[in-house]
């Protein structure tokens, strides 16, 4: 089991040394990354997900329970253990997504491989606008069907330690329903996003500048309280656009 992985300090796109030694994360954390486009946040998250050992071009380290990360892969027989969801997700393989699920379900050794084949499809539908079943081809899915698809596969079948997420809020899907199904089961979680609410939500954000680590804070009770208010817009927000998107019309404004 997966109890931290640890993030050592390597170099910015200017080749200065970031200004910490050690970054712990540890089960049941969420992360955010947060910077401006371009500030590091996807090549951190790219760092993890390659068991980084000083080779990439930030010269981090990435310990995984106090293990170099490449060792510790090594060690467990080259299990996967991180999954990772982006913006930019389709599929190219010519089959079913009900068939797609069994084979994936059976390769990891899952129980009971049909009820969990519906648990996906029933979760995956909840994050996607536009229903899909196990009969329609993978290939036919839209990028959100698709990113759906995989977020419930990543939180019910791969059954992964750690989950990265790259900036979901722009994948075409119900970005907290995902955030929050992602972010369950005990599982370390670190986000890449450009939302406030999301950032907020995490226990933790990382500031990313320049190619490197700036800043690490932790969510404060004044930004805990102000979630609760930024919750009732995004509801207003998300109705609106539910309306919009249903060929309707908007008749008033709610106060």
């Amino acid at each position: 089991m997966i109890k931290k992985i640890s993030i050592l300090s390597g170099y910015d796109k200017k080749s200065k040394k970031e200004e910490f030694e050690k970054v712990d994360i540890f089960a049941g954390e969420i992360i955010a990354l947060v910077g401006v486009t371009g500030s590091g946040k996807t090549r951190l998250i790219s760092d993890i997900e390659q068991h980084a050992y000083g080779e990439t071009p930030t010269r981090r380290k990435v310990l995984i329970n106090d293990i170099p990360a490449p060792e510790y892969f090594s060690a467990n027989y080259q299990e996967q253990f991180i999954g990772q969801v982006t913006q930019n997700m389709n599929f190219v393989m010519d089959t079913s997504v009900g068939d797609f699920l069994k084979m994936h379900a059976e390769c990891r050794g899952v129980n009971k491989v049909k009820a969990v084949v519906e648990k996906v499809l029933t979760a995956a539908n909840e994050l996607s606008g536009e229903d899909f079943g196990a009969t329609d081809d993978l290939t036919s899915l839209s990028g959100g069907q698709a990113r759906a698809l995989m977020i419930a596969d990543v939180a019910l079948i791969s059954n992964v330690s750690i989950v990265l997420m790259d900036e979901i809020e722009n994948a075409g899907i119900d970005r907290l329903k995902a955030f929050k199904f992602l972010t369950g089961y005990g599982k370390i979680s670190i986000t890449s996003t450009h939302d406030p609410l999301m950032s907020l939500m995490a226990d933790r954000r990382i500031v990313m500048q320049g190619g490197g680590i700036r800043k690490v804070l932790v969510t404060n009770n004044t930004e805990k309280e102000l979630i609760k208010k930024m919750l009732i817009f995004d509801s207003e927000m998300q109705k609106l656009r539910n309306t919009i998107r249903s060929g309707g019309q908007v008749e008033k404004l709610s106060g």
